[in-house]
């Protein structure tokens, strides 16, 4: 299983064809507690870069942009009655969306787990 981090930190855990789409511990540490998070609708086709979904936080609203282009095929509707899963468990149960992929290419400008690590270092 491949992980892939944007530089609005937004992870991408690729399975097949499709990967499950949510944002790293960074940027949900940086949010601070989540109290909502708006979601897209199932069958809502993304390019990679377009607005996905919206996260919001005592300190702020943010947007979550899509890493990759393709079909939402799956919300993680939990979120929506518990949203400080986020918090808790951002890379495990505090996922967003999963993505049918329709351009794999689009992953090869992403960045690994280590080269992510390196520029969370190079912004704190």
């Amino acid at each position: 299983m491949t992980t892939r981090y944007t530089k609005d930190h937004e992870y991408i855990r690729i399975e097949g064809d499709a990967g499950i789409v949510g944002i790293s511990d960074y940027a949900q540490s940086q949010l601070g507690d989540v109290v909502f998070v708006e979601l897209p609708s199932v069958g809502k086709t993304l390019a990679k870069g377009d607005e996905a979904a919206v996260v919001e936080s005592v300190k702020a609203a943010s947007e979550v942009y899509a890493p990759v282009s393709g079909e939402v095929v799956e919300v993680n509707s939990d979120l929506e009655a518990s949203p400080g899963t986020v918090n808790e468990d951002p890379a495990g149960r505090g996922w967003f969306m999963k993505l049918r992929l329709t351009n794999q290419s689009e992953l090869d400008g992403l960045m690994t787990e280590e080269q992510y690590q390196e520029f969370v270092k190079s912004i704190s």
